[in-house]
C-alpha cells in the first residue's frame, strides 16, 4: 500500500456523550487517570492492567475486543508527550501525524501543544473510541482514522510514535517508511523504552526520562524511555 491513499473510517474525536457498545465497555472497566509522567493529560486508564488484559483475552470471540493497548499509557508514549509538551515549538502550527494512537495520549499533548491540525491513526476500531472520550476529557479535537497508513505520505510536517519497536514486523515496515519521511523533510520523533526491535543506527537522542510504569505490564515500575529523531540520510 506504499505510496497510496490509506483505507480506514475517518472521522474527528467523539464527544464524551455518545453511546456505542466500545464507548461503553471503556467507560466501565476504566478509570479517568493521570498519567504520571503528563499529569497534564488526562485518560480513561485500565485500574487492574493484568485483570483487563485476561478478560479481553477471556471475552475475545464474543465482543471482539484486541488487546487494549488503548488502555495504558505506555512508557515510549509518556515520554514522547512529555516531550512534546516541553517541546511546543515542535508542534506549533503544524501538521502531525500521530502513528498507532492507542489511547491519543500523543495526539492530545501535540494539540495542547499548539498544533495547526492533529491526525491520528490506529488500526485498532477501540482506540478511536478511547481517543474519542480521552479527546473529550481534555476539551480538544483531533482527527482520527482507522487505517493502516503505514507507507502514505499526506504532508504531515510532523511525524510522532509511541512505543511502536515491540514487534519486529511492524519495526521492518515502518523503519524505511519514517526514514522517507525524514528525508522529505518532516519532523520523525519516537518515544521509545528500550523495546527490542528499535534501529540502533542514525537515530538521535532529544531527551531521557524515567517514566513510572504498570509493573504488571512492564515487569518494573520505572522504564528509561528515549526520544529519538529520525534523521535524513
Amino acid at each position: 500500500m506504499a505510496g497510496g491513499l490509506p483505507h480506514g473510517r475517518a472521522f474527528r474525536s467523539a464527544d464524551e456523550r455518545v453511546k456505542t457498545p466500545a464507548v461503553d465497555f471503556i467507560r466501565r472497566n476504566t478509570a479517568v487517570g493521570r498519567p504520571p509522567h503528563v499529569p497534564e493529560i488526562s485518560l480513561h486508564l485500565a485500574d487492574e492492567a493484568h485483570d483487563l488484559w485476561l478478560k479481553t483475552e477471556e471475552e475475545l470471540e464474543a465482543i471482539g475486543l484486541p488487546p487494549p493497548f488503548w488502555a495504558f499509557a505506555w512508557a515510549g508514549g509518556q515520554g514522547l508527550a512529555r516531550y512534546v509538551l516541553d517541546h511546543p515549538e515542535t508542534a506549533r502550527a503544524r501538521r502531525v501525524l500521530d502513528f498507532a494512537t492507542g489511547s491519543g495520549l500523543v495526539a492530545i499533548a501535540a494539540r495542547m501543544a499548539g498544533a495547526g491540525e492533529v491526525t491520528a491513526c490506529d488500526i485498532d476500531p477501540w482506540s478511536g473510541a478511547a481517543l474519542g472520550l480521552n479527546a473529550a476529557l481534555n476539551a480538544v479535537r483531533v482527527d482520527y482514522r482507522q487505517a493502516n497508513m503505514i507507507g502514505t505520505d499526506e504532508g504531515w510536517d510532523v511525524v510522532l510514535a509511541g512505543d511502536v519497536f515491540y514487534d519486529a514486523d511492524l519495526a521492518k515496515a515502518i523503519v524505511p517508511w519514517f526514514s522517507g519521511l525524514a528525508e522529505r523533510g518532516a519532523t520523525v520523533l519516537v518515544g521509545d523504552p528500550g523495546r527490542a526491535y528499535r534501529p540502533n543506527d542514525r537515530l538521535r537522542a532529544l531527551a531521557t526520562y524515567a517514566v513510572p510504569v504498570t509493573r504488571a505490564l512492564e515487569d518494573a515500575e520505572v522504564k528509561r524511555t528515549t526520544v529519538w529523531r529520525f534523521p535524513a540520510s
